[in-house]
């Protein structure tokens, strides 16, 4: 019976770890309701006040790893959760750690679809490393709405 007992209980205590661990990040899904929250917050508070909320760092668009941002059609930042120094700069030509120029990809896609998932290296704001990101990306009058989450391998 002790034996029982001791195995549950620590079946439970690693159980309690994964979730634990598994909760401190955001997932792809998150990120894409995340988005959907920050266009209706544009259309009920209107553009400068919620881009001033996205930019805020301990604001209501801060979840974990996930956050708000948001570009203009040419590549200038307009709002980002993660580092608002970035707010007024033009990212276009910018790369990720690959080479990738993420902006302007993000960009094409918006212009040819509206909407949809991209694939780049950022800076986690948990892990404070650089890891792969998949974002999700709408298009909301002239802006890019975006949020990413960084998958766990």
């Amino acid at each position: 019976m002790k034996k029982v007992f001791f195995l549950a209980t620590i079946l439970a205590v690693i159980g309690w770890i994964i979730g634990a661990f598994a909760s401190e990040f955001g997932t792809e899904e998150e990120a894409k309701a995340m988005v959907k929250k920050a266009i209706a917050y544009v259309k009920e508070v209107g553009k400068e006040k919620a881009l001033a909320e996205f930019s805020n760092t301990k604001g209501k668009f801060i979840d974990r790893d996930l956050y708000i941002f948001v570009y203009d059609m040419n590549g200038v930042v307009l709002a980002h959760g993660q580092n608002p120094k970035l707010v007024g700069k033009n990212l276009y030509n910018v790369k990720d750690a690959d080479g990738k120029e993420y902006v302007k990809e993000r960009i094409e896609l918006i212009k040819a679809k509206g909407s949809g998932w991209q694939e780049y290296k950022f800076m986690n704001p948990v892990t404070k490393k650089i890891e792969q990101k998949k974002a999700y990306v709408e298009r909301y009058e002239d802006m890019i709405i975006g949020c990413g989450a960084y998958p766990k391998k």
